[in-house]
């Protein structure tokens, strides 16, 4: 035989019964909130996954005819130009999120653009040894990057840290009673221990960055005493690409002080060593041709363009 509840019960049941329900719904919620936001960060790795492609001037249309002696020599560099472009679409991929904003044109697509004008002027010397010497070839150097994908990667990332964030504080707000308590101290302790990372982020970085305070300076082989007699048709030429390659030293110095900090491990020697290499492979390339206009050409100049980083 059943028997009606006292009242003070019925409302003992009925107050429990809606905090489980009020506890029960902010773990929901905040369920759904975590599955937002794994959901999200997976998307926002899987368009990180495509940094885009580089693409770059096609050169073969705009050469004359070949020679047949310098056949070998300019397929080998053209072969090269393709090999280029295939090792930087692999360093983009290599290196998604390192970096500045300036990281693929400073480490990537600088360096590439150097190499190819060396290339390009070794394809007009080899040419021009045979018949009329192309000149312009450089203006194929540049390339871009097709960076659609990875623009896309950032503003979806950014938006799914937003809506992750955003479902929390709901989350929070309708938990209540001691369960949402609890949420908001484990919150507040989180955010109190990412405020104290950033901190000691922010002063080992400025740690870093008084400690890089010397950059250093950059060194490469004297060219003059190692040149031939400069005929006078050859002198303002051979003049003009000595001055060029000083231009480049201090340009790359003042890079040096500009960058420092930046970064990881190899960012000296991939964004100014590297790019500060081919171009002087190239301004000594075009020495070594205005020589040979009109006296026996000099070889090996090239050995003269690697240059070192004096701590």
């Amino acid at each position: 035989m059943s028997r009606a509840l006292p009242k003070y019960h019925k409302r003992r049941v009925f107050m429990i019964g809606g905090a489980a329900a009020v506890v029960l719904s902010g773990a929901v919620i905040a369920g759904s909130a975590l599955a937002g936001e794994t959901s999200q960060s997976n998307d926002g790795a899987s368009a990180n996954a495509a940094p885009g492609t580089i693409s770059c001037p096609a050169v073969e249309g705009s050469l004359p005819e070949i020679p047949a002696s310098a056949q070998a020599e300019v397929d080998s560099n053209l072969a090269l130009l393709d090999t280029q472009i295939q090792e930087a679409n692999q360093r983009l991929v290599d290196t998604v999120g390192q970096g500045g904003a300036n990281f693929v044109q400073n480490a990537i697509l600088g360096p590439l653009e150097d190499k190819r004008v060396a290339a390009l002027n070794r394809i007009e010397t080899a040419i021009g040894r045979a018949a009329e010497k192309p000149e312009g070839l450089e203006a194929l150097a540049a390339c871009t990057l097709d960076a659609a994908g990875g623009a896309a990667a950032g503003e979806d990332a950014g938006a799914g840290g937003d809506a992750a964030a955003e479902p929390g504080g709901a989350a929070g707000d309708a938990a209540g009673g001691a369960a949402a308590g609890e949420a908001g101290d484990a919150g507040n302790a989180g955010g109190a221990a990412d405020a104290g990372d950033a901190a000691g982020g922010g002063a080992a970085d400025a740690g870093d960055a008084a400690g890089a305070g010397a950059a250093g300076t950059i060194s490469c082989p004297a060219v003059e005493g190692s040149l031939p007699e400069i005929p006078a048709s050859a002198q303002a030429e051979v003049d003009s690409n000595l001055a060029l390659l000083d231009t480049q030293i201090q340009e790359a110095n003042q890079r040096l002080v500009d960058t420092v900090g930046q970064g990881g491990a190899n960012f000296v020697q991939n964004a100014i060593l590297g790019p500060l290499e081919d171009k002087r492979v190239a301004a000594l390339n075009r020495i070594e041709t205005a020589i040979g206009r009109a006296a026996e050409k000099p070889e090996g100049l090239e050995a003269l363009a690697a240059c070192e980083l004096n701590q």
